[in-house]
């Protein structure tokens, strides 16, 4: 390495060691920002970026419904857009007892950043940040566009943050056309798995009604749990479909099952189970959903037990394809980190699920995800300096001829 890009690497490090600091010195639990965005602001503001906040729920409210805070930051007005997206919102912290160190005192140690938010994903703003404020540095007259779209709605229920941003811009012809969420992607080493698509998300909550009765007495009596027993049999036996060769086969998971009084001479009147489907494009929604009630009602006809589904959709399955965003990701890992990164949907869902079908190319590359939503997470320092090189990287490739 060069004693130039060892300088830069140096720098970059020390840059986004002191912004991922202030930023996670504020205990920003979903819905709040504390002022993270601001602060972004105060950051972005004088290299160009003109911005906007926008609020989507009830500032009286709490609860999902309560207001979330969203900043759209925008340098340019051409396309392509080359769009930033995280989340300032972190997980509660658990006894903070069991922390070695307390979760908002982010605090260097053993060659970590410990503290809340520091692989997810409070790091990865400020490595956003500081590869925007180089870039723009080295090039100001770059083509195309450089946004930021940033909320503190994602760790939540996820329903008024970069949903409704996205609806805003979709309103008013805005569009994004490559995006990279700075969720930690990364396993074993920073840049070895790239997130090209995600699954899908179709939960349900099935209650089954029976008749509540005496053990000793069954025939006076419908128990929702016998009737029930064979449709799960047979969802745990389902092959939904094989997938192809970027997703696993559909899988469906029950995750909870409530029935029962308390008394163990009382057949229930109800059984209550809640499961979901993580699912490939090679199925939708609506086939999920269709061969559910076809398995239910196989088993129910007849029966004087009755069934019923609160279903939910978190969010459909999307996938980049090779191509121009793809190809600037590959091309930065290599050059920053040296390895070859892999193409992966694994893991659960992120915001680009909502970007996504807008058109955009969508990719999540980030830190390490070994300590996220855990007692002492922490990240390497070494990893957060180089995250934001491989990020300027990834403009080069996108915005200069």
């Amino acid at each position: 390495m060069s004693s130039n890009s060892t300088t830069e690497q140096s720098n970059h490090q020390q840059q986004t060691l002191e912004l991922s600091i202030e930023l996670m010195r504020r205990d920003s639990f979903t819905p709040h920002d504390k002022g993270c965005q601001e602060v972004l602001v105060q950051r972005l503001s004088p290299i160009g970026f003109e911005h906007e906040f926008m609020y989507f729920g009830d500032e009286q409210a709490s609860g999902q419904n309560a207001q979330v805070k969203n900043l759209w930051a925008r340098r340019g007005n051409q396309d392509p857009v080359v769009c930033f997206a995280g989340h300032t919102d972190v997980v509660p912290t658990g006894n903070v007892d069991n922390w070695k160190i307390p979760p908002f005192e982010p605090t260097v140690k053993d060659g970590y950043l410990w503290g809340r938010g520091a692989a997810d994903m409070k790091t990865g703003i400020a490595a956003f940040t500081v590869a925007a404020e180089n870039f723009v540095k080295k090039h100001p007259n770059h083509n195309g566009s450089i946004a930021m779209l940033i909320t503190s709605d994602e760790e939540g229920p996820s329903i008024n943050g970069t949903v409704k941003v996205v609806e805003a811009l979709e309103a008013r012809n805005e569009k994004i056309t490559y995006c990279l969420v700075g969720e930690p992607s990364s396993t074993d080493t920073l840049g070895d798995i790239i997130k090209n698509g995600r699954r899908g998300s179709l939960g349900g909550i099935l209650t089954v009604t029976g008749k509540q009765g005496h053990v000793a007495y069954p025939h006076l009596a419908v128990n929702p749990i016998h009737a029930l027993l064979p449709a799960l049999a047979e969802f745990t036996h389902t092959q939904w479909d094989k997938g192809n060769e970027f997703f696993p086969a559909t899988s469906m998971q029950i995750s909870n099952i409530n029935g029962g009084t308390g008394a163990n001479n009382v057949i229930p009147e109800t059984v209550e189970v809640v499961f979901n489907f993580r699912f490939s494009t090679e199925t939708t929604e609506e086939e999920l959903r269709a061969k559910t009630h076809e398995i239910l009602n196989k088993h129910f006809d007849g029966s004087d037990a009755s069934y019923e589904i609160d279903w939910k959709l978190s969010g459909n399955p999307f996938l980049t394809a090779e191509g121009k965003l793809v190809d600037a990701c590959k091309v930065a890992v290599k050059e920053v980190t040296g390895i070859d990164t892999t193409l992966s949907t694994s893991g659960g869902t992120s915001d680009g699920r909502f970007i996504a079908p807008t058109g955009a190319q969508v990719v999540e590359l980030g830190v390490r995800n070994a300590t996220i939503h855990q007692v002492d997470e922490r990240v390497e320092i070494d990893d957060i300096g180089k995250l934001a090189q491989i990020y300027e990287r990834m403009l080069e490739e996108l915005l200069l001829d």
